[in-house]
């Protein structure tokens, strides 16, 4: 008998042990993993520097709460500033879902301050935002709402490389545009060049607050620090980021330019457990860390999709270290064959294997995974 609610389809192998890029599980078998925690392991498994940072934190201070100033914020946040586009704040949480949810309150309540009513949202189809109520009703797949109805009012749905679609969507009301660059959940389905480009004229144009959703192609992931950078025109009012922030301790943030921060203001929004000291100090390496781990994301990512593609099993979708494959059938039964075969993969958006491998994975390991994907597909 389990006495964990069951909203997990959880796969028959209890990991009990990790290290870099491996996992173990309870009966000592060794796995490559090529899915991270979905995402979150973005320096593999028990860094040893990781490890080290939290131990030695913990023994000084976890949590103090958000009444007090917080010096390891401050030093995470002009880290991540740093690399954001203009000057702008942070505001810290815990989680993907809540940096988004911050990030569609920040957008509503800057318009009130300018006295304007401006609250609704044009997303994606097939986008994928968290599961709080305002984060679920911006993400644009149907099955995410299923019993949750009716979802909150003033969010839309456009389709992704379509801008006629988002023009149509458009009224004297709308706040802002939200989107991901790539399309995690949805099935890593990358937004093109001139579309991101007519939706920033688009943005300037009809005064809207864009915002880029970087929760799974942030820090690194793509082989840029932030995914909206592998494009120079972008210049997002606001970015929401997590997983791979901690590289495993919860954290998550969002990122405003200045005008736009300014907006919260002390009381109007918070997190209790938000941006505690020792998952900013973690926080604070992984930055260093990924930076310069960027050029070898950028060619083992590349190394990696050629690989991907000499096995023609469908489309290869992404960039960097965020890839997938579009079969023509479900991809649910592969995905426990490559468990069968010491391979942790994932399966989304039903026929789209999605691989989201530690960004420390080098060409060795990328060929130990496609020799293990000849057999899952024999």
């Amino acid at each position: 008998m389990s006495y964990l609610m069951n909203n997990y389809s959880r796969l028959p192998v209890k990991f009990v042990k990790g290290e870099g890029v491996y996992l173990y599980d309870d009966k000592g078998r060794k796995y490559l993993d090529l899915i991270a925690g979905v995402g979150v392991n973005s320096l593999g498994h028990a860094p040893p520097e990781v490890v080290k940072i939290i131990s030695s934190q913990a023994k000084e201070l976890i949590h103090v709460s958000n009444l007090f100033e917080n010096p390891w914020q401050e030093e995470l946040a002009q880290k991540l500033v740093k690399e954001f586009h203009t000057s702008g704040k942070v505001f810290f949480c815990n989680s993907g879902t809540e940096s988004v949810e911050a990030a569609l309150k920040l957008a509503r309540k800057y318009w009130r301050d300018k006295g304007k009513n401006k609250y609704k949202f044009v997303a994606f189809e097939r986008s994928f935002h968290g599961r709080t109520y305002g984060s679920l009703s911006a993400t644009g797949q149907p099955k995410f709402h299923q019993g949750f109805e009716p979802m909150l009012p003033g969010f839309s749905h456009a389709k992704l490389n379509d801008i006629d679609s988002v023009y149509k969507l458009l009224d004297e009301e709308t706040a802002g545009i939200i989107l991901e660059v790539i399309q995690g959940e949805g099935g890593v389905n990358p937004a093109e060049e001139e579309f991101l480009a007519k939706l920033q004229e688009l943005c300037k144009e009809k005064e809207l607050l864009l915002i880029i959703d970087e929760v799974q192609t942030g820090i690194g992931r793509t082989g840029e620090f932030y995914a909206y950078k592998h494009f120079s025109f972008l210049k997002p009012d606001i970015i929401t980021l997590a997983k791979g922030l901690g590289s495993g301790v919860p954290i998550g943030a969002t990122l405003a330019r200045e005008e736009v921060a300014q907006s919260f203001t002390p009381g109007s929004h918070g997190s209790t457990f938000g941006g505690n000291p020792l998952v900013c100090k973690v926080a604070s390496y992984v930055v260093d860390k990924v930076k310069d781990l960027l050029p070898r994301v950028r060619s083992v990512g590349e190394y990696f999709k050629k690989r991907l593609e000499e096995l023609n099993l469908g489309k290869v979708k992404g960039r960097g270290l965020m890839l997938g494959i579009e079969l023509k059938e479900e991809c649910k039964g592969y995905v426990l064959k490559a468990l069968e075969e010491g391979l942790v993969i994932n399966c989304t958006a039903g026929n789209v294997i999605r691989f989201l491998p530690p960004l420390i994975l080098e060409k060795e390991h990328v060929d130990e995974a496609v020799e293990k994907l000849k057999r899952v597909f024999k």
